[in-house]
Protein backbone atom coordinates (compact mmCIF):
# COMPACT_ATOMS: atom_id res chain seq x y z
CA UNK A 1 0.00 0.00 0.00
CA UNK A 2 1.39 3.39 -0.99
CA UNK A 3 2.00 6.10 1.53
CA UNK A 4 -0.44 9.00 1.55
CA UNK A 5 2.34 11.61 1.67
CA UNK A 6 5.07 10.95 -0.82
CA UNK A 7 8.49 12.51 -0.40
CA UNK A 8 8.97 15.56 -2.62
CA UNK A 9 12.42 16.69 -3.77
CA UNK A 10 13.43 19.89 -2.01
CA UNK A 11 13.88 21.75 -5.31
CA UNK A 12 10.28 20.93 -6.21
CA UNK A 13 9.08 21.98 -2.75
CA UNK A 14 10.88 25.31 -3.27
CA UNK A 15 8.89 25.84 -6.48
CA UNK A 16 11.82 25.27 -8.87
CA UNK A 17 12.17 23.01 -11.86
CA UNK A 18 15.05 20.56 -11.94
CA UNK A 19 16.69 22.56 -14.74
CA UNK A 20 16.63 25.73 -12.62
CA UNK A 21 18.05 23.84 -9.64
CA UNK A 22 20.83 22.25 -11.71
CA UNK A 23 21.73 25.62 -13.29
CA UNK A 24 22.05 27.19 -9.83
CA UNK A 25 24.25 24.31 -8.65
CA UNK A 26 26.45 24.50 -11.76
CA UNK A 27 26.85 28.26 -11.33
CA UNK A 28 27.90 27.80 -7.69
CA UNK A 29 30.49 25.19 -8.65
CA UNK A 30 31.89 27.40 -11.44
CA UNK A 31 32.19 30.34 -9.04
CA UNK A 32 34.11 28.19 -6.52
CA UNK A 33 36.84 27.29 -9.01
CA UNK A 34 40.24 28.97 -8.93
CA UNK A 35 41.85 30.61 -11.93
CA UNK A 36 42.50 29.60 -14.73
CA UNK A 37 39.83 26.88 -14.40
CA UNK A 38 37.16 29.41 -13.44
CA UNK A 39 37.63 31.42 -16.64
CA UNK A 40 37.56 28.25 -18.75
CA UNK A 41 34.34 27.08 -17.08
CA UNK A 42 32.68 30.47 -17.51
CA UNK A 43 33.43 30.46 -21.24
CA UNK A 44 31.72 27.05 -21.55
CA UNK A 45 28.64 28.53 -19.89
CA UNK A 46 27.73 30.35 -23.11
CA UNK A 47 25.45 28.45 -25.50
CA UNK A 48 25.29 29.02 -29.26
CA UNK A 49 22.22 28.06 -31.25
CA UNK A 50 20.44 28.88 -34.49
CA UNK A 51 16.75 29.34 -35.25
CA UNK A 52 15.32 28.69 -38.70
CA UNK A 53 11.82 29.50 -39.85
CA UNK A 54 10.26 26.91 -42.10
CA UNK A 55 8.15 27.96 -45.07
CA UNK A 56 6.49 25.45 -47.41
CA UNK A 57 8.50 22.61 -45.85
CA UNK A 58 11.87 24.29 -46.44
CA UNK A 59 14.11 25.98 -43.88
CA UNK A 60 14.83 29.67 -44.36
CA UNK A 61 18.13 31.39 -43.54
CA UNK A 62 18.99 30.67 -39.88
CA UNK A 63 19.50 33.34 -37.24
CA UNK A 64 22.52 32.60 -35.06
CA UNK A 65 22.38 33.64 -31.41
CA UNK A 66 24.43 33.11 -28.31
CA UNK A 67 23.00 33.13 -24.82
CA UNK A 68 24.31 32.78 -21.31
CA UNK A 69 22.25 29.98 -19.85
CA UNK A 70 22.24 31.20 -16.27
CA UNK A 71 23.75 34.23 -14.63
CA UNK A 72 22.85 33.82 -11.00
CA UNK A 73 23.77 35.78 -7.92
Amino acid sequence: MASQTAAVPFWRAAGMTYITYSNICANLVRNCLKEPHKTEALTREKVHFSLSKWTDGKPQKPNFDSVVVFSGP
